[in-house]
């Protein structure tokens, strides 16, 4: 569903993506890496919110277009919700965009704020939500069109354990319903299961893809963190 080629892209003289290409189907896929790894600069080449300097992208199997981005859906890693509209406000503003009428919008809304568990929140106000519940309302938000991937910029930042572990339940259990292709970027690496499909990015270049535990048999460590720093360390030679 995402396949990226050769691509590279630079601000002035340094280097955010190197060369980077990758082929991601139905399911989740894990996207690690620090802070500055390039994930964001990733996630706007996607988007076409960036231009393309080197290299290509391929969603659903087609050039990136205003047919294909239709069938995206995006989470960005700062809020994008109007705080003083309610929940149902919001949603119905985003359905609009994409030529649904209000009731249209709120139909379309309905499974999935059963799903996140905020049906009895769809006339609150954004800004009396927590953190947590505003995040599962953007989620709802970037499903209603029906895409068929999701990209996932930090979702988590901000939110307390409880409020991670249960948004990350939610989106698992999400991926197991509906034949989608997420891709979440995060640098908390306690947020990938063993079983999870992992893409580790450091410096702009690609250092592993694999199953958790297949990464962690493959470096001869006990956990996914060792893997993590010894992939992403200046000195990673020296640390195999």
């Amino acid at each position: 569903m995402i396949e990226v080629s050769g691509l590279s892209h630079h601000y002035g003289s340094r280097c955010a993506l190197s060369d980077l290409s990758l082929t991601l189907g139905r399911g989740l896929h894990m996207l690690l890496g620090p802070n500055g790894a390039g994930k964001s600069t990733l996630f706007s080449l996607l988007t076409r919110l960036s231009p393309i300097q080197q290299g290509d992208i391929a969603l659903l199997g087609e050039v990136p277009s205003r047919q294909t981005m239709a069938k995206l859906g995006m989470v960005f890693q700062q809020s994008t919700l109007d705080l003083d509209l309610t929940v149902g406000q919001n949603l119905s503003y985003y359905g609009a965009l994409h030529g649904y009428s209000k009731k249209h919008s709120l139909e379309k809304a309905a499974p999935l704020l059963a799903h996140f568990s905020l049906t009895d929140r769809i006339n609150d106000k954004v800004r009396t939500l927590n953190g947590g519940h505003r995040r599962r309302t953007e989620l709802v938000r970037s499903l209603m069109h029906s895409p068929s991937i999701l990209l996932l910029d930090e979702p988590t930042s901000g939110l307390d354990p409880k409020a991670r572990a249960s948004l990350s339940d939610a989106v698992r259990s999400l991926c197991e319903q509906q034949p989608l292709c997420v891709l979440w970027a995060t640098h908390l690496i306690e947020e990938v299961d063993d079983n999870d499909d992992v893409l580790i990015l450091h410096r702009g270049t690609l250092r592993a893809h694999n199953k958790a535990s297949e990464l962690r048999a493959l470096h001869q460590h006990p956990t996914l963190a060792k893997v993590f720093a010894t992939l992403t360390s200046d000195n990673e030679g020296e640390n195999r």
